[in-house]
């Protein structure tokens, strides 16, 4: 059987041509106007109503109107526009299965994740632009100032398939690992709390590694309560969604110190305005939403496209299911 494949975004000529080799036999069909970000909304094409699997970031709506549709393969890691409990509902209605891309971004993510704490714990902002000479005050206030991870708590709120890779990177710091998670699978090899015993994960944790998704139940969730409740002196991370933390809260932590620091990938919106104050926070850190980003990205991508479309005409369960 033909499938046609609506690719919502560009690919290099490289890249491009590898999908059609991929899917020979098989119909590529690309909209009048590609995505440009895989936080863009897709505008309506016609040629989305016929085809049989849709690969980038499917608006809503025209998955509605897609009558042949069997399978989406969404270009991210992140399913938040389509994490809804009448969008499930559909697609099990339906029939059609949903899978993402956590296996492409997953290892990237959780490397970087891993620099924050590093970087944080060597002091690395201050060392690299510190001109001190052996045996200074400031040579050993830098020196002094640097934490070992080893021996360190740290607490992963949304604990999945980054938080699993983070912890494998972990393993040799020899550090205490917590997880949080909506819904415990009871393979995650480390402790899983329920969300009642966030606080007192709170009062033990050196480290708070955010990796939510944004969804109704996860917006705003780090609020001013929530910063008051950690570790005095903790460290703050976001690699998920902007969208989940209260960012003037977090701005009043870091000024009071009761935060030490924040490192952050993702804002709310994105990017910051020029003008921001956590630009200028002397505790901030901030990189421009690049945590997932590699060599090649947009290969490994198709790749891990192409693996899972063999499965699928196989008949065979594909990798990274959500629905």
């Amino acid at each position: 059987m033909k499938l046609k494949v609506f690719v919502d975004f560009t690919l290099p000529r490289n890249v491009l041509e590898l999908l059609q080799q991929g899917t020979v036999g098989h119909e590529l069909i690309f909209p009048q106007k590609p995505m440009t970000s895989v936080l863009a909304k897709a505008e309506w094409d016609p040629q989305f109503k016929s085809v049989d699997i849709a690969f980038g970031q499917p608006d809503i709506e025209s998955i509605t109107r897609a009558e042949n549709l069997r399978w989406i393969h969404v270009s991210s890691s992140s399913i938040t526009r389509y994490d809804s409990a009448e969008f499930r509902a559909l697609m099990k209605e339906r029939n059609i299965v949903v899978s993402n891309s956590a296996a492409v971004y997953n290892e990237a993510c959780a490397d970087h994740a891993l620099s924050f704490m590093l970087a944080q714990a060597r002091q690395l902002p201050l060392g690299l632009k510190t001109r001190a000479a052996s045996g200074t005050e400031a040579w050993n206030q830098l020196r002094d100032s640097s934490l070992p991870l080893r021996g360190q708590t740290v607490l992963i709120v949304g604990f999945g398939a980054i938080g699993k890779r983070l912890t494998e990177l972990l393993q040799p710091f020899d550090m205490n690992v917590i997880a949080f998670r909506r819904r415990a699978r009871g393979d995650e090899g480390i402790p899983v709390i329920p969300e009642a015993e966030l606080p007192d994960a709170f009062e033990q944790a050196d480290h708070v590694m955010n990796i939510l998704p944004d969804s109704l139940e996860t917006q705003k969730y780090f609020v001013a309560e929530r910063f008051a409740a950690m570790k005095p002196g903790a460290v703050f991370y976001n690699i998920g969604r902007g969208a989940t933390v209260d960012q003037d809260a977090l701005l009043n932590a870091l000024r009071s110190g009761h935060i030490k620091a924040a490192w952050l990938d993702v804002t709310d919106p994105e990017p910051l305005p020029d003008d921001h104050p956590l630009w200028i926070q002397p505790n901030c850190f901030i990189t421009p939403h690049v945590a997932g980003g590699h060599f090649e990205e947009s290969r490994t991508l198709a790749q891990h496209f192409l693996k899972n479309f063999r499965r699928f005409v196989g008949g065979e369960p594909i990798f990274d299911r959500v629905m």
